[in-house]
């Protein structure tokens, strides 16, 4: 993604989606103090995203290096921090007002947050390489996702652990009606009213409509040269519509 501000003239819904993604940091900007107020409002979301880190299944020891990468406000910053209270823990976001928000947090005092491109994260200032990496709500932002994935791999140690924890509903014709249905009824309305005249949650809902099925993301994986992959979902509503996508760099 690119760090360069984004004009907001045009909506996201009306530039192709290839177009929306590069504006996807200008757009976080804008929404950034209000994030969580809507995160809040969806039934099981930080529960989640600290199970996605509890899957990852990695020895909490003082020498564990752990990146959350799009780490927004900081709610997946802070699932790897209460599971693995002991790593050292970076997060990179491309936007600087979630990252503003993210360090004023009481538990982000341990955490280094940096300001860059995901789609490059190893150009950026940190201390890699990683026992593991968790990618919550941010590999299909990815304006190229297969040349994000083999760079992803190089940032891992040999043996490391990647989690995406990821929307994916194109295999399931009920996940697709269930999240259309929550999207057009409950969060784009709630977007609107909580961040008035950003176009995010509209991009939200036709980004996962257009994502890789679970099945094509798998082989997406495997293509980059990720091992050991296998998709664990969630629960309550989010059940085959929300994911962790689960694989590992070969040792």
């Amino acid at each position: 993604m690119s760090l360069r501000a984004t004009s907001w003239i045009s909506p996201m819904h009306s530039e192709p989606l290839h177009a929306q993604k590069q504006a996807v940091p200008g757009a976080f900007d804008r929404v950034a103090r209000r994030y969580d107020l809507l995160t809040g409002m969806n039934p099981g979301y930080r529960k989640h995203l600290r199970l996605s880190a509890e899957r990852m299944r990695l020895v909490d020891s003082p020498g564990l290096a752990l990146l959350d990468l799009c780490c927004g406000t900081g709610l997946s910053t802070e699932a790897l921090v209460r599971t693995y209270p002991q790593a050292r823990v970076a997060g990179l976001d491309a936007s600087a007002g979630m990252l503003a928000v993210a360090a004023t947090k009481p538990w982000a005092r341990a955490v280094r947050f940096v300001c860059g491109d995901a789609m490059n994260p190893a150009a950026s200032d940190l201390p890699g390489p990683f026992d593991g990496i968790l990618m919550a709500y941010g590999i299909r932002n990815m304006p190229d996702a297969d040349l994000c994935l083999r760079r992803l791999l190089d940032l891992l140690k040999p043996g490391g652990t990647i989690c995406f924890h990821e929307y994916s509903v194109r295999d399931s014709r009920r996940s697709r009606l269930v999240w259309n249905a929550v999207a057009l009824g409950i969060i784009i309305p709630m977007g609107l009213l909580t961040s008035p005249g950003s176009d995010i949650y509209r991009y939200l809902r036709a980004s996962v409509n257009d994502f890789d099925g679970v099945a094509a993301f798998e082989a997406r994986l495997a293509r980059a040269g990720f091992t050991d992959i296998k998709t664990e979902t969630m629960d309550g509503w989010q059940a085959g519509i929300c994911h962790s996508f689960l694989a590992r760099r070969p040792a």
